[in-house]
């Protein structure tokens, strides 16, 4: 049984729900080819008739591709709300103007189960399941979503320009330093990094971790394949459908709907403080015990020599002369990373 809030305002619970039938039937009438290749997957595309009707032709410049996924994780509701707003106006301002629009657009809906049962994922984390060794996690009901969600991803950027950002929207369990930080593969090339940087200074983003190394999240299986700008958002606190703060998405929301329509973001541009990645704390054994409490801050501040965690003989410690602790995790599966260390280098 769903769980999601009859009250909530409309476009809300549609999103919240997978239902795009609403802003599906207005880009449509936009004159853009509209697809749903899955449940909880929309594609807006230009058509020959939108291209027409700014002026331009089918044969026009690729436009940039831009994927938006919130609800990977099913309790990390914000991002869907905010997204929701965004795509319900642009939605209505394609009726009159047909280019409002200036991207070609796949919205993915994550973990359409886990949302509706309000509970963060079914059988084991969505976000880790964008790789192609699994071991036991093989037969989940997140492997199988991911499954679909790689399909239309490569459907979608099998055709697309050389511009292609992937923007995976979340927020945190527990309070940062940093309320809204970034995760961003090394791999991207130096131009769309770049790029990427600066949106998110926009975004009103403080810290971005440079990730050496996937662990299988969404955003790093779409730059490793698909060259696109890819990146893990974290936007703030998690919250619950309808109860969100929005406030603290103000920011994003701006630098979200300048991407889309392809104008020049409104916000302040804040260079974000750039963190490379010193360790991942991989949990080994069920003895696995971290060296502090469960309440502690991302980007909490450790020193050279302190210990993070113990795991049997396996002891991890700092080994810069200052570490940062992000995304501690005691509880998750024994294999599965349990924490990251930091160093700031820029």
């Amino acid at each position: 049984m769903s769980q999601i809030s009859t009250a909530l305002p409309a476009a809300v619970r549609a999103l919240a729900e997978a239902d795009f039938s609403v802003v599906a039937q207005r880009f449509t009438a936009a004159g853009y080819a509209v697809g749903q290749p899955a449940d909880g997957i929309l594609t807006i595309q230009r058509a020959a008739a939108a291209g027409a009707a700014s002026g331009g032709s089918a044969s026009a410049a690729p436009r940039p591709a831009v994927v938006l996924s919130v609800g990977v994780h099913g309790d990390e509701t914000g991002p869907i709300e905010v997204l929701a707003y965004l795509l319900d106006q642009l939605s209505l301002d394609v009726a009159d103007q047909p280019a409002a629009l200036a991207v070609d657009l796949m919205l993915c809906v994550g973990n359409i189960d886990a949302i509706r049962a309000g509970k963060r994922f079914i059988d084991a984390d969505l976000n880790r399941m964008f790789r192609t060794e699994r071991g036991t996690l093989a037969g989940t009901a997140e492997a199988a979503r991911a499954d679909v969600m790689v399909a239309a991803t490569s459907e979608f950027f099998q055709n697309a320009g050389p511009v292609r950002w992937h923007l995976d929207l979340h927020t945190a369990i527990r309070p940062s330093v940093y309320p809204a930080f970034a995760i961003v593969p090394e791999l991207i090339a130096d131009q769309p990094r770049q790029q990427l940087l600066h949106w998110l200074g926009h975004a009103g983003v403080g810290a971005v971790i440079m990730n050496p190394a996937s662990v299988g999240t969404y955003s790093y299986y779409s730059a490793e394949h698909h060259q696109a700008a890819g990146t893990t958002i974290e936007l703030g606190r998690i919250g619950t459908l309808g109860n969100n703060d929005i406030g603290q998405f103000a920011d994003a929301s701006a630098a979200l709907d300048a991407l889309l329509r392809g104008v020049a973001p409104a916000t302040l541009a804040r260079q974000p403080h750039i963190f490379a990645t010193a360790r991942q704390i991989i949990k080994l054994s069920d003895n696995f015990r971290m060296a502090f409490g469960r309440e502690t801050h991302n980007f909490t501040a450790m020193r050279q020599g302190e210990e993070i965690a113990r795991d049997g003989d396996t002891v991890y410690t700092v080994q810069y002369p200052e570490e940062l602790v992000v995304f501690p995790n005691p509880d998750v599966r024994v294999g599965l990373r349990a924490g990251l260390m930091v160093h700031r280098i820029g």
